[in-house]
């Protein structure tokens, strides 16, 4: 292409895409839009992936995979360019032209962030959306996968039972979760007790850095490879695709859920399980779900304890092993049902057992406005204390604590083996979450005010010195970063509480890689110096 053809061509797509009153060609955006163009040596290709306000798309790229609704309102700050890359080029040039022009970027891949960080941002900004960045390559006879950043949990499920349904990844059960953020914070589900979290499984990993190189494990370095396994998103470079190890499970398993109210002992059967689910084997995980149910029959209301089992084995292996450890529970042969453990994830997210694993690379299936926080328990919880909670949740329509039972191979793998701390000693983790469907800040702020007393009343009952949280449930309450000059000290606050002892190793891996602190949202490790 001649360059006064180029020229032409730039000035022209720079023209469809900027016609708008707020973009000037001094702007920041301006320059960097025009910066993709010339970089990506393929301006035609490029300009189909920049979406800009005045393009008819913005909306719908921006809300697709925009998960909570708390978000999506008219006074949330949006970006001024959205990119949605089809190739490493394409991410090379998103970090080299932000920087360059002074733009903030936020990276996005399922849009599952608690608190929005993934795209949203009170400095002017862009979001590089990995949505198109979703191949996945498994590898059977190697018992390995790769996979891209933008491909969701789900996907990877459902390539697996289409592949060889005994064969797994040890990460979470909701399924529309982008794989490149819930890796980045260590990704647990029910085989963390047998398995450890995701991040344990990762055995190598493409990122763009801040200078624009693609590093593999090799040339990022074993400090990077491992800050990146659980130190958080948006932090150390943009992750382009993951390399996991993959287990084993049997072709079928068994899941079983029985639900108890006050009435049938509910206190008592959660005080039990406190003292068995995380001594139980590994084969069995039993998650406990607190909260309140309503009745469409009736039309009554009350509050109840859900038990959600997945056993790496079959029927009559796993009621004999409850009859001997939780006869409490009372699991009968009808509770139960055989499938695949790809599949369970559905069941454990409330879809009916016979539902189809085409709902696994579902997207936007959760989409809610919600408000979520987590704790980790060490010691059981009182009695007394439990029957105080469940009157809590009385006080709002949607409101439930779940109860994630550890022990296992998390006793076994040291704190220190990558920044996802949360190990030996832990009983189960509690993730709280609310949620509400009306577009009113009265409802809003009522559902987000009774999280935060159920998290209060809770403190003196978990972890302490420092009350600890895992960082995919983001909650901006325990901290933030000023995102023009954080602070070691205060950004320790919040860091100890999810990192533990790892943080301090991680301000150096980020000193190291990107001391100008370019890759940062409200809670990214920082720089010792900024």
């Amino acid at each position: 292409m001649s360059s006064d053809l180029s020229s032409s061509l730039l000035s022209f797509l720079l023209l469809l895409l900027l016609s708008f009153p707020l973009i000037t060609s001094g702007s920041p955006h301006y320059q960097f839009i025009q910066c993709l163009l010339q970089r990506s040596g393929d301006p035609t290709t490029i300009s189909k992936l920049i979406y800009t306000p005045n393009n008819a798309s913005y909306s719908s790229v921006l809300e697709y995979t925009l998960q909570d609704l708390r978000f999506n309102i008219t006074s949330t700050p949006k970006p001024l360019v959205i990119v949605t890359p089809t190739n490493v080029s394409h991410i090379q040039a998103v970090v080299l032209c932000a920087r360059e022009n002074g733009l903030h970027l936020r990276i996005r891949s399922g849009g599952h962030d608690y608190e929005g960080l993934s795209y949203v941002s009170v400095l002017p900004f862009a979001i590089l959306d990995m949505i198109n960045m979703t191949a996945i390559n498994i590898d059977v006879a190697s018992k390995s996968a790769w996979v891209q950043a933008g491909a969701t949990i789900g996907e990877l499920y459902y390539q697996l039972v289409t592949t060889d349904r005994t064969l797994a990844f040890p990460a979470g059960v909701c399924g529309s979760v982008g794989i490149g953020g819930h890796l980045s914070g260590g990704g647990y589900g029910s085989l963390v007790r047998k398995y450890g979290v995701g991040a344990d499984h990762i055995i190598d990993a493409h990122i763009v850095d801040v200078n624009g190189r693609l590093l593999d494990r090799a040339s990022m370095g074993e400090d990077v490879f491992w800050a990146i396994r659980g130190g958080g998103g948006n932090t150390y470079g943009v992750v382009v695709a993951w390399k996991v190890n993959l287990v084993s499970v049997p072709s079928n398993v068994t899941v079983f859920l029985v639900q108890r109210s006050l009435e049938q002992n509910a206190t008592k059967l959660v005080y039990r399980w406190q003292t068995v689910a995380n001594q139980i084997t590994e084969d069995l995980y039993i998650l406990g779900v607190m909260g309140k149910t309503n009745s469409s029959q009736t039309g009554s209301t009350s509050v109840n304890i859900t038990f959600y089992g997945n056993y790496q084995g079959g029927v009559d292996d796993l009621l004999q092993l409850m009859e001997e450890r939780f006869p409490e529970l009372g699991l009968v042969r009808e509770d139960c049902t055989e499938m695949s453990w790809q599949e369970s994830n559905l069941f454990f997210t409330g879809f009916p057992a016979n539902s189809s694993s085409q709902l696994l690379r579902s997207r936007t299936i959760f989409r809610k406005r919600s408000k979520s926080k987590s704790d980790y328990v060490k010691e059981p919880i009182p009695e007394a204390v439990l029957d105080k909670l469940w009157n809590m949740f009385y006080q709002v329509e949607v409101g439930f604590l779940y109860l994630a039972p550890y022990g296992g191979v998390m006793n076994r793998i040291p704190e220190s083996s990558i920044p996802y701390s949360h190990r030996a000693g832990i009983l189960y983790q509690i993730g709280y979450f609310t949620n509400w469907d009306e577009d009113s800040s009265i409802v809003a702020n009522k559902h987000i005010n009774w999280m935060r007393n159920v998290y209060r009343y809770m403190g003196p009952y978990v972890s302490k010195n420092p009350r600890s949280a895992y960082i995919n449930y983001r909650d901006l309450d325990v901290g933030v970063n000023n995102l023009y000059n954080t602070s070691y000290e205060k950004a320790s606050i919040w860091g100890r509480k999810y990192f533990g002892d790892n943080f301090d190793r991680l301000v150096r891996v980020k000193t190291k890689v990107d001391p100008s602190n370019f890759f940062r949202n409200e809670q990214s490790v920082p720089p010792a110096l900024s």
